[in-house]
């Protein structure tokens, strides 16, 4: 006989209606009030607030199939609307809350948005900017700041229970779940379709692997990442059907307050998170003469954690641990709440070094990979098996193989059916069958993938070495002062790096060094911070052959962001945008007869 099949929900709603019905009287989101303090939100409520917003939806005018676009930081009316917006079976489609004017008009123009539900007056003007291009499909812009959650729950009373469920039953496997558009790194957004089978298919697959870390007694999380971003939202309809508690921080500044009193067991966060914590936990140290035990301190995390590796830690190793554990790493556990031991990182790599050490600290970061086109998770390491260094094995579902030339090639059932109104852009990404990634990389004998690049971003120097940046702007902007670093050298005869220091890490570091204050653009040209960010870069450089290694370096007068245009919404450098903004920098770096160290 075979193996049975698997009888899946027919929609991402079937699954939240599931898991709210089972946990009605039990608290399953919190959101902060004006004071900061959490409101408490019960399965009954949450559901019974998405059904009333579904209706004034209705009431509204939006139809069966029509687009109705969230432009908001990560709160608690998101999610409402989130699953509102699918109740009434139109389609959500997600906006970064940093978009220009330029970009909201590009994804409502090419989705089709009739509405978009914006957060404050300022993403509702950017909205009505983009709605007064005349051929903009964009008819109604409602502010969630001014009440538009209750004003849909009000417009909605005369909408039957029988008309919302009779919306709800429309959805199927098929349906079009969502319109989610990639960030951009290379160009303008794409839009990516997922259905209804694709988040149910994949969630059930979460489930089975991730079980320890989404049915532990009490599990409950902090969401700060942007639900506009395809890991993010995965995750918030996976943490959702799962019962997961889930805590909103709207504002990225009050992250650590959040965290210190909503004490969640998993942390979901990018790279730069867990990088930020780690090096204003040793700048903390540094202003109070103690930057000495800080090292000491994570050298044994680091320790202890690679040798879990290699047959347990041995009797003075564990003493040691033990030692540092009071002194140092108990102090960054209570910055994170106290009771997490789980962490899912995504979106760019972690690191070696970082990983050894949060799990040395008692945190286990499950490293994760995955594009908007494999619906954000394909891989994740497992809680039973994590390898550190690796992105873990493939969820269930998804295939995958290594291209001649390295690439990852995925197919599965849970990828995306096609980039909407770009055929040609499906045709060149799917070619028989295999989503090409664009990643380069490797698996071991478990499946457990490695990825060591970008295809694209792969450097040939004249003297045809090929270079993958990744690892050496890793470890280079784990260095306290260093906030990005862009290895360059495309074509040339060695390898350089355009690096930005950290404006938030500057005065603590120059207060613990007893240097005078001074700007970003004064650090930049100081021969004192230059020789640190040398050292950064040595050390970087023993990581690689001496072909790899990087030669000099330019620091810049400003940072990259995302209001200057050159990160994504989800951290990620724009590399072609960095290279043509700073080409003069690179220039100079090849032209002159002199290196700068």
């Amino acid at each position: 006989m075979g193996t049975p099949a698997i009888d899946y929900p027919p929609s991402i709603i079937a699954l939240v209606t599931a898991a709210w019905t089972q946990h009605a009287d039990r608290v399953v989101m919190r959101y902060p009030d004006a004071d900061d303090a959490w409101v408490d939100v019960t399965g009954a409520q949450a559901q019974k607030h998405v059904n009333d917003v579904a209706k004034g939806l209705i009431a509204m005018g939006v139809a069966t199939g029509d687009r109705v676009a969230i432009l908001s930081r990560t709160r608690y009316e998101w999610t409402i609307l989130d699953f509102a917006i699918m109740s009434a079976g139109a389609v959500p489609v997600p906006i970064y809350d940093t978009s220009s004017e330029s970009q909201i008009d590009w994804i409502t123009s090419d989705a089709g948005v009739k509405v978009v539900v914006a957060e404050t007056a300022e993403h509702t003007a950017r909205a009505r900017a983009a709605a007064a291009d005349e051929e903009s499909p964009l008819e109604t812009v409602l502010t969630i700041d001014d009440g538009a959650l209750d004003d849909l729950v009000a417009q909605g009373t005369g909408v039957s229970d029988s008309t919302l469920a009779e919306r709800i039953a429309t959805l199927s496997h098929e349906s079009l779940a969502t319109i989610m558009y990639t960030s951009g790194t290379t160009g303008r957004p794409k839009g990516v379709r997922l259905t209804h089978f694709s988040y149910v298919r994949h969630i059930t697959g979460i489930q089975d692997k991730m079980g320890a870390v989404l049915f532990e007694e009490g599990a409950s999380t902090v969401l700060f990442l942007t639900l506009a971003h395809s890991l993010a939202r995965l995750v918030e309809i996976a943490l959702v059907a799962s019962g997961m508690v889930i805590g909103f921080c709207p504002d990225p500044s009050k992250l650590v307050p959040a965290m210190q009193s909503f004490h969640p067991t998993l942390v979901l966060a990018v790279p730069r998170v867990f990088e930020k914590v780690y090096n204003a936990s040793e700048q903390k140290a540094a202003e109070g003469g103690k930057v000495k035990i800080f090292r000491w301190a994570a050298k044994q995390a680091i320790d202890y954690s690679k040798a879990l590796d290699a047959g347990g830690p041995g009797m003075g190793l564990r003493l040691r641990h033990a030692v540092a554990d009071k002194l140092v790493l108990a102090k960054i556990r209570e910055v994170l709440g106290g009771r997490a031991h789980w962490a899912i990182s995504g979106s760019a790599p972690l690191g070696d070094r970082l990983g050894h050490f949060y799990r040395g600290l008692g945190l286990t970061v499950l490293e994760g990979y995955g594009l908007t086109e494999t619906n954000a998770a394909s891989h994740v390491n497992l809680p039973e098996l994590s390898k550190i260094g690796t992105v873990g094995p493939p969820l269930p579902g998804i295939e995958v193989t290594i291209a001649e030339d390295g690439e990852i090639l995925m197919r599965g059932e849970q990828l995306f059916e096609g980039y909407h109104h770009n055929p040609d852009a499906t045709a060149a990404a799917i070619q028989d069958g295999w989503f090409h990634t664009g990643d380069i990389g490797n698996q071991d004998e478990d499946g457990y993938l490695t990825i060591t690049g970008r295809k694209k971003e792969i450097i040939v120097t004249a003297g045809g070495k090929n270079v993958a940046p990744a690892e050496l702007e890793d470890r280079v902007r784990s260095y306290v002062l260093v906030s990005q670093c862009v290895v360059v050298g495309d074509a040339q005869p060695f390898i350089a790096a355009l690096v930005t220091l950290d404006a938030e890490a500057l005065p603590g570091w120059l207060k613990s060094k007893g240097m005078e204050p001074m700007t970003v653009e004064q650090a930049a040209k100081d021969e004192r911070i230059l020789a640190r960010v040398q050292n950064a870069i040595d050390r970087a450089n023993t990581a690689v052959s001496k072909a790899e290694s990087v030669r000099t370096f330019r620091v810049l007068d400003d940072d990259l962001t995302i209001d200057n245009g050159m990160l994504t919404p989800s951290m990620k450098v724009k590399r072609a945008r960095v290279l043509e903004k700073y080409s003069h920098e690179i220039d100079a770096i090849y032209t002159s007869k002199h290196s700068q160290r």
